[in-house]
């Protein structure tokens, strides 16, 4: 009889969870045809078709269902098991799937994973980033980086650093051709650089002063939703842009831009590195977990 494999199987419940073969495929580090080849060759070993397919959609047959229902469990007891085993390794290496926003992203890839890295060259980092909250166990990831504010409950979290703040700032050519607002509320007689959120919506402005929290829908120009071309339209004096303040730390240093309303802009919730709470990490899981918490002390 025809023995299947796990990445079969591995396949069979990632297209389960995205509804897509694409995604799955993304997922598992195949290409489509890969998975798709896979999962055709376990339902001929099985002789049943697990998943309706249409140039649309993809959804479970009964059979597929019984089946994923049956598998998902034992599969995540076999790949615990190897789990356990590879945290015996002397020597880190393998693949640390991790999830972070972008900017987050920037600020922890020079001090903490390329540090990482170059103290652990057997391992592969496979960084992806994004706007919307991810369930980091259901979509595979290892970890995830994100403010303390978004952190599940039920994950390990390790702070990385100290407060971060968001910061407004302009070019002085900007400044000087139309004033300088002192107040949170000056601002909506300005050009001002506005940002779309992941779910579509505008982002207010966000200020607090003395017990005084403001949020402002600013207008202007241009709406983005890439912090990093915040910064290109503020440097090129089209507008007043609000970012983090460690997207822009160089251009401030140089006086490329100008920081405003600095005491409207107080400090927001440390990064965390967050995972779930295996008892069975990989070495290169553990050692990842013990960078950051030493980053954090200052060793």
């Amino acid at each position: 009889m025809p023995r299947s494999g796990l990445i079969e199987l591995d396949a069979v419940l990632a297209v389960t969870r995205h509804r897509s073969f694409r995604a799955a495929a993304l997922d598992l580090g195949l290409s489509t045809t890969a998975l798709s080849n896979g999962i055709a060759k376990l339902e001929r070993d099985l002789g049943v078709r697990l998943f309706n397919r249409t140039t649309r959609s993809v959804s479970l047959t009964d059979a597929g269902r019984r089946f994923t229902e049956q598998v998902g469990p034992a599969l995540g007891d076999i790949h615990a098991a190897m789990d356990a085993a590879r945290a015996q390794q002397a020597v880190p290496s393998g693949v640390l799937r991790i999830n972070a926003f972008a900017t987050a992203a920037r600020e922890v890839l020079a001090p903490l994973l390329l540090e990482y890295l170059r103290r652990y060259p057997q391992v592969t980092i496979d960084l992806v980033t994004e706007g919307r909250l991810v369930d980091v166990v259901a979509e595979g990831f290892d970890f995830g980086i994100r403010a303390r504010d978004f952190v599940p409950s039920d994950m390990i979290a390790v702070p990385l650093g100290a407060a971060r703040s968001n910061t407004v700032v302009a070019s002085p050519a900007y400044l000087a051709a139309n004033g300088t607002p002192l107040v949170p509320d000056d601002l909506m007689r300005h050009a001002c650089i506005r940002a779309r959120l992941p779910n579509g919506a505008i982002y207010r402005w966000q200020f607090e002063k003395d017990g005084q929290s403001l949020q402002l829908d600013v207008a202007g120009p241009i709406i983005l939703d890439e912090p990093s071309l915040v910064r290109i339209a503020a440097l090129e004096g089209l507008a007043i842009g609000y970012s983090m303040a460690s997207d822009v730390h160089d251009d401030l240093a140089a006086g490329r831009l100008v920081r405003l309303l600095e005491d409207w802009t107080p400090p927001l919730a440390p990064l965390c590195l967050y995972y779930p709470g295996r008892r069975n990490a990989s070495a290169a899981a553990r050692a990842l977990i013990d960078l950051a918490r030493a980053r954090t002390s200052g060793r």
